[in-house]
């Protein structure tokens, strides 16, 4: 069976991930069900470059594991763009007031600065970069993107993160009110993990036709 690693320790980041990539036939464990420690700086100035940067160094650490060695390794890298904010907190979403910041702390902070904003300008967006590192060591990056704005207060149990201040307008919700399963379907991850879902299941078909000739 193959197997994927994905570059996080998130709980909740897995459920979507798993729920999202079931199917594939393939064993799918986080960075810290693997054992993998990797010291990873983002210091890339994209989401792109940051997705990349964490798939290059935990798929160099799994390398060095002999049962991960033909392990495709994934990471992300996402966060909150707001426009009135010029795209701010951005690449720097999970570090924005401090790394250890609660995000209750960051999403009251975010209200704060939107006070007075009128909804026409207060349009957000999710945007996910999902990277993929093949045991070859080449790789692959796709974009995934949800358009909402900035709510008016938090709302909603089922996120995380900024999900319960993300309002999604012709759902008259935030992400955090969905049900996992519309979550999924709508969101940035879910649309990252759907193209990244496509592009592996046509390279095993290839390397299993592949296989078949020899």
């Amino acid at each position: 069976m193959r197997t994927i690693i994905f570059a996080t320790g998130n709980e909740h980041k897995m459920v979507e991930i798993r729920m999202i990539l079931e199917g594939l036939g393939a064993r799918i464990l986080s960075q810290k069900e693997a054992g993998i420690k990797a010291d990873v700086v983002e210091d890339g100035s994209t989401f792109e470059e940051n997705a990349l940067i964490k798939a290059g160094e935990v798929a160099r650490a799994a390398a060095q594991i002999p049962e991960y060695q033909d392990a495709v390794v994934l990471a992300d890298d996402s966060g909150l763009e707001i426009d009135y904010l010029n795209k701010e907190p951005g690449i720097y979403s999970a570090r924005y007031l401090g790394e250890d910041t609660s995000y209750d702390i960051k999403n009251n902070a975010l209200l704060e600065r939107m006070a007075g904003v009128p909804d026409e300008e207060r349009t957000a967006r999710f945007v996910c970069a999902i990277a993929a590192v093949f045991p070859g060591g080449e790789s692959e990056v796709v974009r995934g993107t949800m358009e909402g704005r900035v709510g008016y207060e938090i709302a909603g149990e089922n996120g995380f993160g900024y999900d319960p201040i993300f309002y999604l307008p012709e759902f008259g919700c935030t992400s955090a009110q969905l049900a996992p399963e519309k979550k999924n379907e709508l969101s940035h991850r879910g649309e990252g993990l759907r193209k990244m879902r496509e592009i592996l299941l046509k390279k095993w078909e290839r390397e299993d036709e592949d296989t078949d000739r020899k």
